[in-house]
């Protein structure tokens, strides 16, 4: 159990993010969210420098301390075609700088044990057309991991965990959807969920600074044109 434990979620009021919530509070813990959707804790964009000073506020004035800092705000995805610069600029300090600017925010207020999870996504090492914002602030939170885990060296552990596919509404896939991962279904939250309380357990306790992909085996499934029915249509 976690009782009095400060888990700090960004980006906690839906899909991963709320799973997670979700399951610190079922183990007692005393959740603080913040997300751009209503909440009943604290509502503000993460990508403002001012709103993550007012946040980390509130949470130490009402808590002295932070035990999990879970940083699962999502960066918008977006590509050549259609990113400008100011939204490149957005999804960077969403997705890197946010997760940067918190751990300094608590560097000083962080408990005897502190762990510090970064939700990345598989698109950190692999990428589809058009997702360069997206992907590129995915790159820079898992590289941002290994450095705060040489920072705060004996005092917080500090991991990344990387989903693939995961369903965050009430679709249920099935077919090719389903069945090209080796696991044979899409990702749910619950999945990342799961990892997340395992990695601020203390059976986690000689981990840090590692990357954990959570995909049902798809980046470590090799595709060739016409292996396993893949088909290549090449562009005319």
């Amino acid at each position: 159990m976690m009782k009095n434990k400060v888990a700090v979620i960004t980006g906690g009021e839906r899909g991963i993010g709320k799973a997670i919530a979700e399951a610190f509070k079922a183990q007692g813990a005393k959740v603080c969210v913040i997300d751009i959707a209503p909440n009943d804790y604290f509502v503000g964009d993460v990508g403002g420098k001012a709103t993550l000073e007012n946040f980390a506020d509130k949470v130490i004035k009402e808590h002295g301390k932070v035990d999990y800092l879970i940083n699962n705000a999502p960066p918008a995805n977006k590509g050549l075609s259609d990113c400008s610069y100011e939204d490149f600029e957005s999804a960077m300090r969403v997705g890197v700088t946010a997760p940067f600017y918190l751990a300094k925010l608590f560097d000083k207020h962080f408990a005897k044990g502190a762990v510090i999870i970064n939700i990345s996504s598989t698109r950190a090492n692999m990428s589809q057309p058009n997702t360069e914002s997206y992907t590129a602030a995915k790159g820079g939170i898992s590289a941002l991991t290994h450095a705060l885990a040489s920072t705060f060296s004996g005092r917080v552990r500090v991991n990344t965990i990387s989903p693939g596919w995961i369903g965050t509404t009430d679709t249920i896939y099935t077919g090719a959807d389903a069945t090209q991962h080796p696991v044979g279904r899409v990702g749910k939250p619950e999945d990342i969920a799961e990892m997340v309380m395992f990695l601020c357990s203390d059976k986690a306790g000689f981990i840090t600074g590692q990357d954990i992909a959570i995909d049902g085996g798809m980046t470590k499934q090799m595709i060739y044109h016409g292996d396993h029915g893949w088909m290549l249509e090449e562009k005319e």
